[in-house]
């Protein structure tokens, strides 16, 4: 769903131009695809802020979401913006599915610079949009109540990072009906990707859209990497962490390693487009091959960034379901501290192809099998685990077993790719389109939605629904496959990626085979929108009262579903590698809870309207820089900047929780896991 390229036009007669190059041509009136997408989005949106302010839900959704900084409910978000993404990003993958199917000896139904953008546009979101957003939403949401605290480190800046996020992703947006979005691949190579080449205006979206998305990130991680090294609950030391806390921190390492690294990349490439530098042009000293080192230097960190946390989520799953602790934990830590390390020396194999050597090649080569050992090790340990126990198949357990067998397919075609002779051959073919996707939609979306099902009912206080959650499951399953396996035979056949059309008639079989896969995964997605509708109607059924619907063994299943705004009404004292598990154990044993603790009032930060309203002017500016609107850029900064200085200058930053009203939601709690438990009601006092 792209719109066609803008025509850069300058003024004329030294007229300034208030707009910047922003005209009605900008808009493609004359092209029904994008228009027609645009407006059915503009509906939708409309319909729902319209039925927001008739039913009067604006002041709570401002009140309890929109300026939250809890950081449940920023979780939350994040999770809805990757699920609304999801959509955008796949409908991309519909049409790219479509045009090919149908585009032997003939154009098919997509221009050319429409089906440029749409494979651009679909990387981008589904990496940077839905992906990401999935992985920090459920760290959010999950990681502060597995340590046993009450928030994370700042949690003004944690609102921040989510709304500089959704602005990026807004920016995204705008472009299919505002100008245009990049023709390069989501990872704009020069020099195509260069002002003489792309000299609309697709290249600056892409570049504001992920620069401020990415700012959120980097903080992001600096605010969860704070976190988990320094607001642990008493006792928990880093061995007794659950290991999905451990994945985290790998996470937010890398990101704190490696974002900093795209931001100057794209801000050398930003000047070459703006200021006439010479970075990465092919003339006048630039060096294209400096992009493609500094590019994957960050996009393969990226990769681990990804699916670190869908380990984590698959441990705890795992362990939960096969009621047994997690096998091999300490060398779990070792393999995820070693995947950390070893994600930053692997990224040359991205481009075996481009002239490093023989010698270079082959301690890249080698590199990149080393760091299969220790997702090996994760492998054998989840089967471990899984081994003598007694396992309860929910939906969140086929999600983790089916990942399992799909990515070990994956990796080891990647160590098939690993191989630089191999390589030569495979390179930018379907197989490498394969590869990738057999890594990235077992390993982060199965395990996105893993947890998002595993920790529904905390956010919520109800489960979801389990018959429409396996549908989803199976459909999402056997859609991969037969999307995917085919692209595994196309790429040996030797058909490259990103052709919008071809002549060559054996190819169309398998591509028509991969749309079919498609169309199956778009009903995986239809049992999952199914699956939220049915569970929300029957929430009076699926209600968890208990606070513990699956048995858990980490502490977020010691408090209430939902948690109170302050998690813990006193800090959880952590003796063990499975602390909520060991207090169960001994409830049951001694017939009675722990004893009750001494109440106090609890400080809790205030909301603020800091992240949307810096976010809001994020967006003019990022939009500004895009078309070249100089006033808005500096009313934008203006604003910025007097946003986070009226925060800085704020007097009352924390209000406070009466220990009466701790003590009522703690007593409902201990209420709920005497019954969970089988403990006498007299023992909860």
């Amino acid at each position: 769903m792209r719109v066609r390229r803008c025509v850069r036009k300058r003024p004329t007669g030294g007229r300034i131009r208030v707009f910047g190059k922003l005209g009605l041509d900008s808009i493609p009136l004359d092209e029904p695809i994008p228009i027609a997408a645009s407006a059915i989005v503009a509906l939708a949106i409309l319909s729902l802020l319209g039925w927001v302010w008739k039913r009067g839900y604006f002041p709570y959704l401002w009140r309890e979401w929109i300026t939250s900084v809890d950081h449940k409910r920023i979780g939350v978000m994040y999770c809805v913006l990757a699920a609304v993404m999801l959509l955008r990003g796949f409908s991309d993958a519909l049409l790219m599915r479509s045009q090919q199917a149908i585009a032997y000896g003939n154009p098919g139904y997509l221009p050319p610079d429409h089906y440029d953008q749409v494979f651009t546009a679909h990387g981008v979101i589904m990496i940077f949009f839905v992906a990401m957003p999935f992985m920090i939403g459920l760290m959010n949401f999950a990681v502060p109540l597995q340590l046993g605290i009450r928030d994370v480190a700042f949690p003004t800046l944690n609102s921040v990072s989510f709304w500089l996020t959704a602005s990026g992703a807004l920016l995204v947006n705008v472009s299919l009906v505002i100008g245009e979005f990049a023709k390069t691949g989501w990872v704009v190579y020069p020099p195509l990707s260069e002002l003489r080449f792309s000299p609309g205006v697709g290249v600056d979206y892409y570049l504001w859209a992920l620069q401020i998305s990415g700012v959120g990130t980097l903080l992001s991680g600096v605010n969860l990497v704070t976190t988990i090294l320094k607001m642990r609950a008493p006792g928990m030391g880093y061995t007794r962490m659950p290991m999905f806390c451990w994945t985290s921190l790998a996470t937010n390492l890398l990101i704190v390693a490696a974002f900093p690294i795209l931001t100057a990349t794209l801000a050398m490439l930003t000047l070459d487009r703006y200021l006439g530098f010479h970075f990465f042009t092919n003339e006048l000293g630039g060096n294209q091959m400096m992009f493609v080192n500094l590019i994957w230097a960050w996009g393969h960190p990226e990769v681990y960034i990804l699916i670190l946390p869908a380990f984590g989520i698959f441990s705890e799953v795992v362990s939960t379901f096969s009621g047994k602790p997690l096998f091999g934990y300490r060398s779990m830590i070792v393999a995820t501290m070693a995947i950390c390390l070893l994600a930053f020396m692997v990224w040359l194999h991205h481009f075996f192809t481009m002239g490093a050597g023989a010698d270079v090649n082959g301690f890249f080569g080698i590199a990149t099998m080393i760091i299969a050992v220790p997702t090996g090790v994760k492998v054998f340990n989840w089967i471990f685990t899984m081994f003598g126990g007694r396992i309860r198949y929910t939906s969140m357990m086929l999600w983790s077993v089916g990942f399992i067998v799909t990515f070990v397919i994956g990796g080891m075609t990647g160590v098939l790719l690993a191989v630089p002779p191999a390589d030569f051959v495979l390179h930018n073919s379907l197989f490498l389109v394969a590869h990738f996707h057999n890594i990235v939609i077992p390993g982060v979306l199965f395990g996105a939605f893993a947890g998002l099902t595993y920790w529904w009912p905390k956010a919520f206080g109800f489960t979801l629904d389990e018959k429409w959650g396996k549908r989803s499951f199976w459909f999402w399953l056997t859609g991969f496959y037969v999307a995917f396996m085919p692209l595994y035979v196309l790429g040996l056949m030797g058909m490259t990626r990103r052709l919008g059309h071809y002549n060559v008639a054996g190819w169309q079989p398998w591509l028509i085979a991969a749309g079919v896969g498609a169309l199956l995964i778009a009903c995986g997605i239809a049992c999952q929108i199914v699956m939220f509708v049915v569970s929300i109607r029957n929430r009076a059924a699926l209600v968890d009262e208990s606070g513990d619907p699956w048995d858990g063994r980490t502490l977020e299943w010691a408090t209430t579903s939902p948690p109170p705004i302050f998690n813990f009404a006193a800090l959880p004292d952590v003796r063990g590698e499975e602390a909520y598990w060991g207090l169960k154990s001994a409830a049951r044993e001694e017939q009675r809870l722990s004893d009750l603790p001494d109440y106090v009032a609890i400080e809790m930060p205030k909301n603020s309207p800091t992240g949307v309203v810096s976010a809001f002017f994020a967006t003019a500016m990022g939009f500004a820089l895009i078309w070249h609107i100089w006033w808005l850029v500096i009313l934008g900064f203006v604003g910025a900047w007097a946003t986070f200085v009226v925060f800085a200058w704020r007097d009352e930053t924390e209000y406070e929780i009466a220990a009466d009203e701790v003590e009522r939601r703690d007593r409902l709690r201990r209420e709920g896991k005497a019954a969970l438990l089988g403990v006498p009601d007299g023992a909860t006092t």
